[in-house]
C-alpha cells in the first residue's frame, strides 16, 4: 500500500488555497499513470474499463465505499463498460492532498 493510500482524508470546509500545479504534479507522481491532470490543474481525472456493466456497477460500489468512509467524493461519469473518475475539492475549486489519498484508495480497488 502506498503512504498516500494508507492517509486519511482531512476535512476541508475551504479557506485553504488548492494546490500549485507543481505541488499536483509531485501527489500525480504517487498514484497510478493513469491519472492525469487536468489542463488548468484544478482536477484529476482517470477512465476505467470494464467487460460489461455488472463489473463497471462492482467498481462504483467499491469507489462509493471509499469515498463514504473518506467523507470526500469524485464526479462519476459511468456506462455500459466505463466509469470516468475525477477528484478535485470543490470548496476550494481546485486540488488539495485528498484528492490525491482517494485516488491512491481508489488504485487498490481490484478490477475484475
Amino acid at each position: 500500500m502506498s503512504e498516500l493510500a494508507a492517509r486519511r482524508c482531512k476535512p476541508c470546509e475551504g479557506g485553504i488555497p488548492p494546490l500549485t500545479p507543481a505541488a499536483a504534479t509531485q501527489l500525480l507522481a504517487q498514484v497510478s499513470g493513469e491519472w492525469m491532470l487536468t489542463d488548468n490543474a484544478h482536477a484529476i481525472r482517470r477512465e476505467f474499463r470494464f467487460r460489461d456493466f455488472y463489473r463497471t456497477m462492482s467498481f462504483v460500489n467499491a469507489l462509493a465505499h471509499i469515498a463514504n468512509i473518506e467523507d470526500h467524493h469524485p464526479d462519476l461519469e459511468v456506462g455500459y463498460n466505463r466509469c470516468r473518475v475525477t477528484y478535485t475539492t470543490h470548496a476550494i475549486h481546485g486540488l488539495s492532498e485528498n484528492d490525491f489519498v482517494c485516488a491512491a484508495k481508489v488504485d487498490l480497488i481490484p478490477l475484475i
